[in-house]
């Protein structure tokens, strides 16, 4: 019933066009989850979650319902209707999430599937034109866990108001100086920007990533 609440709410989403080029995979087999973790970076919370959440960014479906109908869909190769994809997934997704804390749940996006992203389709059984977005761990959560609500950017620094305006970035050193103190509490080093910085530092950085578009194609979805 939990999970059915959850998907309903991903459905309620805005999606593009009403296009809803989503779907997702329920994985509570103990063995797949785990095949999974260690498909994206070896993190044990999958495994040990109940249920794993993949979001894929869906376009076999309209790409069937054009093969049944006879039509062609030139528009589905293109950047823009592969970023539809991703966006309608990420819409949902956020429901989902917000749906599952409402119901007590616990739950943690997991882009690392995109590490990986064609041993994922296998081991889902992905159809072509699809691809696995990022995952959601769901489980109930550890009531001794203290940890608090990660600080963000302040939002003098996100807020924009009729033109952009990047003397914004002054509010960031303020950022640095409580998010390292709050890295600290839980064991961590770092502020956002050593850590921003270091996460984009180049294809080293990417886990993979930096040949998600050559992989996309190879799936089906070409992007040009």
């Amino acid at each position: 019933g939990e999970l059915a609440a959850i998907v309903a709410a991903a459905q309620s989403a805005s999606t593009s066009s009403n296009l809803q080029v989503w779907s997702v995979i329920a994985v509570r087999d103990r063995e797949r989850k785990g095949r999974l973790a260690a498909l994206a970076g070896n993190q044990a919370f999958i495994a040990q979650a109940p249920l794993f959440l993949v979001w894929i960014a869906d376009l076999g479906r309209v790409q069937r319902l054009a093969e049944r109908a006879g039509a062609h869909l030139g528009a589905v190769d293109y950047l823009e209707t592969t970023l539809v994809g991703f966006v309608d997934t990420a819409l949902a997704a956020q429901n989902a999430a917000v749906a599952a804390e409402s119901l007590g749940l616990g739950t943690v996006f997991v882009g690392a599937v995109r590490n990986r992203p064609e041993e994922v389709a296998a081991e889902l059984g992905l159809p072509p034109h699809t691809v696995a977005a990022f995952g959601l761990a769901v489980g109930a959560p550890d009531p001794t866990e203290q940890a608090d609500v990660k600080p963000r950017l302040p939002q003098q620094a996100v807020l924009h108001r009729e033109r952009y305006d990047v003397t914004a970035d002054a509010h960031i050193p303020t950022y640095d100086a409580r998010l390292a103190a709050y890295n600290a509490r839980f064991g961590l080093d770092g502020n956002w920007s050593d850590r921003a910085l270091a996460r984009l530092a180049g294809p080293e950085s990417m886990a993979g990533r930096h040949r998600l578009r050559e992989i996309l194609e190879r799936l089906g979805l070409p992007s040009r």
